[in-house]
């Protein structure tokens, strides 16, 4: 993606295409449970009230998973900006971004009728508390940290209505990577038998990952992301579903009047290929930019000392807008407490940006303003691809989870009756033809994660047939009818057939007949119209 000073101009999977078109893609996907975890949740709803007292509890509890929205964690080095992506996806400044109390701990944040804070200590027992004055976390908590397990913080907002985000505390080493909170948190299975419900639900882990990160990935952040994709396996997180963030891009720019995205652009792809077996993409943002305008900071009366400021005769304007030092202090007709508000929200490089603008058109407004900032940040494409990483495969996620979970439960049962009962159930499901998706997501991992090696086109190949359900995106033919979309996809079929008893090695092999069977699948669903007809 590209976004020059002058006119937004963002360039996304080859198209061009101008701010406000690009805006439109903030609208997002539910991530809602789709019809393969129904279909489990239903098969749990069938089963429980035929088993004994321990298995019920528990297959209740992974139908009640189901359910939940998607939980997506936010990692990374401390600084990187994690607290700041929280509140841009939460739309509110909620999450504390100063080091404090708070940051140090692992904080949930899910959808609520209420906005409440929550903290759960390592007993089980809540206290509750609410938030400050200017609606965020207060720094300072009631409890001691060593006897608080996370901070559960439900709020109104409709962003979390399909996704819960959960904020982990900074790493400063791959040694202290994973601190036992975050790891209890995120991978763990209940610590106890008396913690009460939502304790539970919320200490059953995470479905998908975001890294964050300032700087080129070094190789400890590759380990701190594998030791989270280990401990996460039986969830099925994986670079499937783990995502990277480039965040703070605008430091690369060669002045604060510079457009970063030139340098920003290249080097995210080039860290996405480092970075390829632990993430499925890289995106590069500005976060501040990202957390101003979607939680609604900018006032109209911070748009008019922008205003202001683009007036400013323009050598003066030029020596304010060298340096953030020279900003706040050197005399001017803007107020310094204004000017340092300004510095808060959008940094050098979003007041030269919306300076440029104001000079190119005074009289702008400030919603128009706040677009063209909120495109400027980069955050449009993270959103699509979190919608794109994350939603499309949901179900398959959820589903695949809950049939480990079940497995489990059958192969530890000590009633006879009762594992062959929830053996035969689960293999009644995986002979469903939609089931081969979890297939698909599986062999993908293998492929993603290095353990099956591909040549390259194959690879990309594979993750797109396991990652969408849309057929011109699995075979690349854009405007293309059904009849040739599905004879393309007999010939994926025979080729990755022929593949799998041409020379491929025993796990190529099985993988092949994975995604043959994948294609010949497509095939029939395109053709299934016409059939009916």
């Amino acid at each position: 993606m590209a976004i020059s000073i002058g006119v937004i101009v963002v360039e996304e999977g080859g198209r061009r295409c101008s701010g406000k078109e690009f805006l439109a893609l903030r609208a997002r996907i539910p991530m809602a449970s789709g019809p393969l975890s129904t279909r489990v949740a239903g098969l749990c709803a069938e089963l429980s009230p035929r088993l004994s007292p321990r298995a019920r509890a528990e297959i209740d509890g992974i139908r009640q998973r189901i359910d939940q929205p998607l939980r997506v964690a936010i990692a990374g080095r401390l600084k990187a900006g994690k607290s700041t992506l929280v509140n841009a996806l939460i739309g509110r400044r909620v999450a504390p971004t100063e080091v404090g109390e708070c940051t140090r701990l692992v904080t949930q944040f899910r959808y609520g009728t209420s906005d409440r804070v929550d903290i759960v200590k390592r007993d089980g027992s809540r206290a509750s508390m609410p938030l400050d004055e200017s609606g965020m976390i207060p720094q300072r908590l009631p409890v001691p940290r060593e006897e608080t397990a996370f901070i559960d913080v439900t709020l109104t907002s409709d962003r979390l209505a399909n996704l819960t985000v959960v904020d982990t505390p900074g790493m400063s080493s791959v040694n202290e990577s994973i601190s036992d909170e975050a790891r209890k948190f995120l991978f763990d299975a209940p610590l106890a038998d008396d913690i009460d419900a939502d304790s539970q639900a919320a200490l059953s882990g995470a479905e998908a990952i975001i890294y964050t990160f300032t700087q080129s990935v070094r190789e400890d952040d590759l380990e701190a992301l594998e030791a989270f994709r280990t401990m996460s396996s039986r969830l099925s997180s994986n670079p499937i579903n783990s995502l990277g963030l480039f965040n703070k891009i605008d430091k690369l720019a060669p002045n604060p009047a510079g457009d970063p995205w030139p340098v920003a652009g290249p080097l995210a792809r080039n860290q996405s290929n480092v970075m390829r077996r632990v993430v499925s993409d890289v995106v590069p943002v500005v976060g501040l930019l990202a957390e101003t305008t979607e939680s609604g900071r900018l006032t109209a009366t911070d748009c008019e000392a922008l205003r202001t400021l683009a007036q400013l005769p323009e050598q003066e304007r030029t020596v304010m807008l060298a340096a953030a030092s020279l900003f706040a202090t050197r005399e001017c007709s803007v107020s310094t407490e204004q000017r340092e508000r300004l510095l808060r929200l959008l940094d050098l490089y979003g007041i030269n940006f919306a300076v440029a603008h104001l000079r190119a058109n005074p009289t702008m407004g400030t919603g128009e303003l706040v677009r063209l900032l909120f495109a400027a940040s980069g955050f449009p494409r993270l959103r699509q691809t979190l919608d794109q990483a994350f939603q499309l495969r949901t179900d398959a996620i959820k589903a695949g989870w809950a049939l480990t979970r079940l497995e489990t439960l059958a192969s530890t049962s000590d009633n006879i009756n009762e594992r062959e009962l929830l053996r035969d159930a689960i293999e009644q499901v995986l002979q469903d033809p939609q089931y081969h998706r979890l297939r698909l997501i599986e062999v993908a991992s293998q492929v993603t994660t290095g353990s099956v090696e591909l040549p390259p086109e194959m690879e990309a190949e594979v993750a797109r047939l396991a990652l969408t359900s849309e057929p011109t995106h699995v075979l690349g033919m854009e405007e293309s009818d059904p009849e040739t979309l599905a004879k393309a996809a007999l010939q994926a079929n025979n080729r990755w057939r022929t593949f799998a008893v041409g020379g491929a090695s025993p796990a190529q092999a099985r993988v092949a007949h994975v995604v043959a069977r994948g294609f010949h699948l497509l095939a029939q669903q395109l053709r299934a119209p016409r059939t009916a007809q």
